[in-house]
């Protein structure tokens, strides 16, 4: 299997920038123009690509949870290395509420396809706040109250605890871009009352990108948007050195350094990784404070 950042046989000429590759939900507007921006200081060094596959809503009805099947997605990888990418990530949040072994499972099989180094929004999310020590986060999404639910307890079997969240009772998918960036800060001022460790932004096509920087000026907590982190994993996983990206938040100068980002070393249960025990403590039920 490729490595990411290695080159493949005659896949790279001197010179040539390097690929990040981005699989994307088919009615999602927000993820590309914002990951090319976050990318922009890397100029002609790097590029990126996208590939859909059908994604329009977001509940926890057998239909919806059936877009997230193996097969559109893994046809949408066969297709996206074809651009002889570097590195492939699912940009986006599924595995949230369907469970991390989920994405786990993903990556493994989109790298026996491809031979192409795979990872995911939330496997990013997992290795952050692994290597961050976090275990107490806030959670601000669009998303309905059955999925929030879900959410809240598969933090609870990795050992997480949600102090606080908000969600907007949106079914969508592709509604979650129409909300304004400021609606979303409402919902991270409201949840950084509980002094989280972090608070994540959970969703690839809701505008919580632009208002991080400020946000954690003003809240003094970090605050990780799925969008930026992805684009953080991807950069880091292909060798970008991310504290030339400013602006977008603390997440990509005070985490430059961080290289444990093979994404099958995370699990959802608590399995201890290829990079050591997983030292977390036991996941209970969280007693959160709540608002939609």
């Amino acid at each position: 299997m490729t490595q990411a950042g290695a080159e493949r046989p005659d896949s790279r000429k001197a010179g040539a920038p390097l690929r990040i590759g981005m699989l994307t939900p088919s009615s999602n507007t927000v993820l590309e123009p914002y990951t090319a921006e976050i990318l922009r200081p890397f100029g002609a060094e790097a590029s990126v690509h996208f590939g859909r596959f059908r994604v329009t809503e977001i509940s926890m009805s057998q239909g919806s949870q059936a877009q997230f099947d193996l097969a559109p997605v893994l046809d949408a990888a066969r297709l996206l290395a074809d651009a002889r990418v570097d590195v492939i990530a699912w940009n986006g949040t599924s595995s949230a509420w369907l469970g991390l072994e989920r994405d786990v499972e993903l990556c493994r099989e989109i790298e026996a396809a491809t031979g192409i180094a795979a990872t995911t929004t939330m496997l990013a999310y997992d290795r952050l706040f692994r290597a961050a020590g976090v275990t107490r986060i806030a959670l601000v999404t669009p998303y309905l109250g059955e999925v929030q639910e879900q959410i809240v307890a598969n933090y609870a079997r990795q050992g997480i605890t949600v102090v606080a969240e908000r969600h907007l009772e949106d079914r969508g998918n592709f509604s979650f871009c129409e909300y304004a960036p400021e609606a979303i800060a409402d919902c991270v001022r409201a949840v950084a009352a509980a002094r989280p460790q972090m608070i994540a932004i959970v969703c690839t096509n809701f505008r919580g990108a632009p208002v991080v920087a400020a946000l954690e000026q003003e809240c003094g907590i970090p605050v990780v948007d799925s969008v930026a982190i992805t684009a953080f994993a991807t950069a880091r996983l292909v060798g970008l050195d991310t504290a030339r990206i400013t602006g977008w938040g603390r997440l990509f100068p005070e985490f430059s350094q961080m290289t444990d980002l093979r994404p099958t070393q995370a699990f959802a249960t608590g399995v201890p990784s290829a990079s050591g025990p997983d030292t977390s403590p036991a996941g209970q039920p969280a007693s959160t404070e709540s608002a939609t």
